[in-house]
């Protein structure tokens, strides 16, 4: 497992900051949370489908 400290998130944020630039890093971190939102929506769906079709229902009786 990969485990980072301090110093390697520096470093890969300095390196993200010179690829891309200052001005395009938070159009980029904006796409990514909205990607990641759709993601969870999508997921969330899928299971309420499968809960749906199994008879299965968080509700307590």
């Amino acid at each position: 497992m990969l485990r980072f400290g301090m110093g390697e998130l520096v470093i890969i944020l300095l390196i993200v900051l010179v690829l891309f630039g200052a001005t395009r890093l938070p159009a980029i971190a904006r796409a990514l949370g909205r990607s990641l939102k759709e993601f969870k929506k999508g997921t969330k769906e899928i299971q309420d489908d499968i809960d749906e079709a199994t008879g299965e229902d968080d509700k307590p009786k």
